[in-house]
């Protein structure tokens, strides 16, 4: 069972999810991709307990939500967290109306646990974007709202646009890129009940392991992988994804759960971890 973390009204996220980023191609569908093993590779997911499975409209134009789909075919609905994301140039009120029902005919489902403004942008007004979403839950096909790559000031104006709380910010957070530290939204979202959700925690952490995260390792008898991620979630309000398709690797970041780091631990890998970097490297807050 992975764990959870729940706000004051209620909402509860598992602090763990798997990440589909890639799985059947990038921006578009890879027609070589293997399709077969990722539909596997989120199955094997879902029978070891991993229910948080989040998606985009935009991961390879669609096709990896249709992947998604077909792999929960067979699964109790009700018990999957299922997350998927509007992309910035579909945010305008009709656009996410239609996208979201898109998203859904895709991923053979009539709701979705989370749907997310996949990236804040100032082309289309932000107010037009949150009250689509207002409608949405409404109409009961979204549970609850969020967003994704919001600086804590764009976060706060969402919220003043929209009657449902945003419950998320899905953002680059993990031992070298601190953006979400630097400027404030880590301490935003502890401060306004609100999860920051960390996606790719471990990137190229693990490339060249510094000692601190060694001396982590012995200290705790886990891997790198485990100490990155029980990094994240052993801080409040922050859960995180993870793309896999072997099961051994996601065995083992689930082995990164059900235990939490001494907080003198956690500070000294937040001030003393080498190499940290201002900005996300991929999608900055904007």
């Amino acid at each position: 069972m992975i764990p959870t973390k729940k706000l004051k009204n209620g909402f509860e996220i598992p602090v763990y999810g798997l990440g589909t980023w890639q799985m059947g191609g990038r921006k578009d569908r890879n027609i070589s991709n293997d399709d077969e093993a990722d539909i596997v590779g989120i199955r094997s997911a879902l029978d070891m307990g991993v229910t948080h499975i989040d998606t985009a409209e935009s991961y390879a134009n669609g096709y990896t939500e249709i992947l998604v789909g077909k792999a929960m075919q067979g699964y109790d609905r009700s018990k999957i967290f299922l997350v998927s994301k509007v992309h910035q140039k579909n945010m305008g009120y009709e656009s996410i109306l239609r996208s979201c029902s898109q998203s859904l005919e895709r991923l053979g489902t009539d709701y979705l646990d989370l749907y997310l403004l996949h990236r804040y942008t100032k082309d289309i007004p932000l107010k037009d974007s949150m009250l689509a979403l207002d409608k949405l839950v409404e109409r009961g096909i979204v549970k609850s709202i969020g967003v994704c790559n919001f600086t804590k000031e764009h976060f706060a104006e969402a919220q003043t646009y929209t009657r449902n709380k945003i419950v998320c910010n899905q953002v680059h957070y993990n031992l070298v890129f601190r953006e979400p530290e630097r400027k404030g939204l880590v301490e935003y979202c502890q401060n306004n009940d609100v999860f920051l959700s960390a996606w790719r925690p471990l990137g190229n952490l693990l490339e060249n392991i510094p000692s601190i995260l060694k001396e982590m390792c012995d200290k705790y008898d886990k891997t790198p992988s485990q100490i990155a991620i029980n990094w994240l979630t052993s801080q409040p309000y922050v859960i995180t994804l993870s793309k896999t398709r072997r099961s051994g690797h996601l065995e083992e970041n689930l082995g990164a759960l059900g235990w939490q780091m001494d907080k003198s631990d956690i500070e000294r890998l937040r001030k003393e971890y080498p190499n940290q970097q201002d900005v996300s490297d991929d999608v900055p807050l904007g």
